[in-house]
């Protein structure tokens, strides 16, 4: 039986960031090369950085959004090159703008099949939303840590609302010692 732990997998680190100013991204659009600019469609210009894969949303307001990172390092070494080709525009960016991680989305597998109505039962309607005939998953709140995890029948796990790589750790090792004391992990 493998440890469900060594099936976690970073899906998507979501972090935010700023450079403390106002942006006319108009002018910013044309001149960095590869910028998506549609503000008809959204208000910030989209910016993908290719090595490390990612997408940053840059805001009038000096406000980035680093998305589709696979890495709190590759959101990092994003950004870095998002401040770079900023500052390579004349625009003044900090030498280290704070960055901080709002969001880390993991995948993980328990490896066998998941009966999500006895589940539901099993852990009480407070901390779980299941309507099936909705969404396939089961919507389970974990307190410590703060994430949420949807259980899907097959046993595949989706972790989201982590701050660090080790919550999903964490929540998986409660998910299973949880459905274990409950009996539901046969």
């Amino acid at each position: 039986m493998v440890d469900p732990k060594e099936t976690i997998n970073i899906e998507n680190v979501v972090a935010s960031t700023g450079i403390g100013q106002e942006l006319d991204l108009q002018s910013v659009a044309m001149d960095l090369e590869g910028a998506d600019y549609d503000p008809e469609q959204f208000p910030g210009l989209v910016y993908r950085t290719q090595e490390p894969k990612s997408a940053a949303l840059i805001f009038r307001s000096g406000k980035i959004v680093c998305t589709g990172a696979k890495s709190t390092d590759d959101v990092h070494q994003s950004l870095r090159i998002v401040f770079d080709k900023l500052r390579e525009l004349n625009i003044q960016v900090a030498d280290d703008p704070e960055i901080i991680v709002q969001n880390i989305v993991t995948s993980a597998d328990l490896g066998r099949n998941l009966n999500l109505n006895a589940i539901a039962i099993g852990l009480g309607l407070e901390k779980i939303e299941y309507e099936p005939e909705q969404f396939p998953g089961l919507v389970y709140r974990l307190e410590d840590p703060d994430v949420v995890a949807l259980l899907f029948g097959s046993g595949k796990l989706v972790i989201t609302g982590g701050k660090q790589p080790d919550d999903a750790r964490e929540a998986v090792d409660k998910i299973v010692s949880r459905l274990e004391e409950l009996g539901l992990l046969d």
